[in-house]
C-alpha cells in the first residue's frame, strides 16, 4: 500500500509539471484560438532570464517577477509583429509558425547561455514530509498547490470576467467582435502576453525540479499537449486533471503492468488520446462546438 501511495504522489508531482505548461497552452488557445507549440521554449527562456537576474544579485522572487513582466511584453510583441501576419488565414500555417518560433527561441537561448546543465534555485523549501507513509517534498506540494490556484484563476477569468469573455469572443469570431466594438488587436496581444507570463511562472516552478537547459521542457511539451487534448482545449480544469491522470497512470502502469515497464510508459498518454478522441473528441471537460451552416 505504501508503494502505491508513493507512486500516486510522485505521479501527481510529475503531472503538475505537465499541468503548468498545459495551462499556458489552454490560455493562449482560449485567447487567440491557436495552439502555441512555442510555449515551452518561451517558458524556458523566461526561466533563463530569471536565472540571469539571480546571478546578478537580484532576489529570487523579484527575479521571477521581472521574468514574468518581460515575458508578458515579449508575448504581446510576438503576437503583434509575427503571429498577426498569419491570423485569419490557414490555421495550419499559424501552427507551423509557432513550431518555427519554438526552434528559434530554443536556438537563441542556447546561443546566449549554452547547453550546460544549470541549477535553478527553488522558490520553496527542499524539506520533505510524511503523507500516509509516503515521502513528499514540500516543493512538490507547493508546486501542486500553485497549479491549483492558477487553474482556479483561469477558470474565473474566462467565465466570470469581462476581459476573459472578450478574449473568448475574439478567439471565436474576430470579425463579429470587431463589429461589436471590441479592440481585437489589443486583446490578441493581451492574450499572448498573459500566456507568455503564465509560461514564465511554469518555467520558474519546473526548472528547480529539472536541470535548466534550452530543451528542458521539450519532453514535457508532448505530455502537456496530450493533457490539453484529453482535458479539453477550452478547460483549464480539464487540462490539470488530465495532466495529473497522465502522471499517475504512467507511474502505476510502469510498476504494475510488467510488459509496459519504464520503457513503454510513454505510450500511455497516446493510448488515452486515441480512446478519448473516439469517445469524446472535445475532451473530457471540453465543450462541443456547434457550427451553423
Amino acid at each position: 500500500m505504501g508503494t502505491f501511495i508513493q507512486l500516486v504522489i510522485d505521479g501527481l508531482s510529475t503531472g503538475s509539471i505537465y499541468a503548468a505548461l498545459a495551462l499556458a497552452i489552454v490560455l493562449v488557445n482560449q485567447a487567440t484560438g491557436l495552439i502555441n507549440f512555442a510555449q515551452g521554449g518561451l517558458a524556458v527562456l523566461s526561466a533563463y532570464v530569471a536565472y540571469a537576474c539571480v546571478n546578478a544579485g537580484v532576489p529570487l522572487l523579484l527575479a521571477v517577477l521581472i521574468a514574468i513582466v518581460l515575458s508578458f511584453v515579449l508575448g504581446g510583441l510576438l503576437e503583434r509583429f509575427l503571429i498577426r501576419r498569419f491570423e485569419g488565414g490557414d490555421p495550419d500555417t499559424a501552427v507551423v509558425v509557432t513550431i518555427g518560433l519554438l526552434t528559434l527561441v530554443t536556438g537563441v537561448t542556447a546561443l546566449i547561455w549554452g547547453y550546460n546543465n544549470l541549477q535553478f534555485p527553488s522558490l520553496f523549501p527542499l524539506t520533505s514530509v510524511d503523507v500516509l507513509g509516503a515521502v513528499v517534498s514540500v516543493r512538490s506540494l507547493a508546486t501542486t498547490a500553485t497549479i491549483v490556484v492558477i487553474m482556479v484563476i483561469l477558470q474565473v477569468l474566462f467565465q466570470r470576467t469581462k476581459l476573459g469573455l472578450a478574449l473568448r469572443a475574439v478567439a471565436d469570431n474576430p470579425r463579429s467582435s470587431a463589429l461589436s466594438g471590441l479592440p481585437v488587436g489589443r486583446l490578441l496581444m493581451v492574450g499572448w502576453g498573459l500566456a507568455a507570463a503564465l509560461g514564465a511562472v511554469a518555467g520558474s516552478l519546473v526548472a528547480p525540479q529539472l536541470t535548466l537547459t534550452p530543451g528542458m521542457l521539450d519532453g514535457a511539451l508532448v505530455y502537456a499537449l496530450a493533457a490539453v487534448i484529453l482535458g479539453g482545449l477550452d478547460s483549464p480544469l480539464g487540462a490539470v486533471v488530465a495532466a495529473w491522470a497522465i502522471g499517475v497512470l504512467e507511474n502505476l502502469v510502469s510498476v504494475y503492468v510488467p510488459f509496459i515497464g519504464h520503457d513503454l510508459k510513454i505510450a500511455v498518454p497516446f493510448v488515452l488520446i486515441f480512446i478519448i478522441l473516439i469517445l469524446r473528441p472535445q475532451g473530457l471537460f471540453g465543450r462541443k462546438v456547434v457550427v451553423r451552416v
